[in-house]
């Protein structure tokens, strides 16, 4: 006779249970390791030593005080103070007073008059000049004599210039410009001409003009004659 078992006695139905309770025990075990907390003895003896040391430094800083330095004492005066008497006799000078009596007369032999001289400028601008270089035949106030003395030197240049230089040299067209200074000295001559011009040439007929000047009256600065700074631009255009 052949027995039968029953199916709910066949514990291969239940290996999935048991699988399963068998991981969440595994994974409680875990959990529980890992939340347990230890305290190492070790480490708690060394804080609470080193905390003791430091407590030692400290007391020890507190009771070492440094006494207070002790001042030097006062020097002791002498028993007897000596006297020393001066052998050398000092002679008082009297300082006799300047001032003068109200009924002392003073006798004056001589008045000497010196004369102080003047410093006068020895080259004056010709627009600052008080009294301008005379042009020969120029009269009139010094307003009249300056404006004449200016028109006349233009004149001289006009005649005297000869312009055709300018296109001989091959200028390019336009206004050419050159400038001139010269003094007239404390005599009335023409010095000292210097010229400035875009061609050497013209700047050599310019020179040569001007010295053509003729002698005038020399200016005057506080009435005493002086050399005078005069300025001309001539100015010409090239076709």
């Amino acid at each position: 006779m052949q027995t039968k078992k029953n199916p709910k006695a066949n514990l291969e139905n239940y290996s999935k249970l048991f699988m399963q309770l068998g991981l969440v025990l595994a994974l409680l075990i875990v959990y529980l390791a890992i939340e347990k907390k230890t305290y190492d003895r070790v480490i708690g003896e060394l804080a609470a030593s080193t905390l003791n040391v430091e407590d030692v430094e400290e007391q020890l800083e507190l009771d070492i005080i440094k006494p207070p330095e002790q001042a030097p004492p006062p020097p002791v005066a002498p028993d007897v103070i000596e006297v020393v008497k001066d052998e050398e006799k000092v002679e008082e000078t009297v300082i006799e007073s300047t001032e003068t009596d109200e009924n002392d007369v003073v006798e004056v032999t001589q008045i000497v008059e010196v004369d102080e001289e003047e410093d006068v400028v020895e080259d004056v601008p010709f627009a600052i000049i008080e009294d301008v270089p005379v042009y020969p035949g120029c009269k009139g106030t010094k307003a009249q004599l300056r404006e004449c003395l200016q028109e006349e030197i233009t004149k001289h240049v006009n005649r005297k210039f000869n312009s055709e230089l300018a296109s001989d040299l091959g200028l390019a067209p336009g206004v050419k410009k050159i400038f001139v200074m010269f003094k007239i000295d404390k005599s009335g001559n023409i010095t000292d001409v210097m010229a400035r011009a875009p061609h050497k040439r013209l700047q050599e007929e310019a020179i040569r003009v001007v010295n053509l000047l003729p002698k005038m009256t020399p200016g005057k600065q506080r009435g005493r004659p002086v050399g005078v700074k005069y300025s001309l631009p001539i100015a010409f255009k090239v076709e």
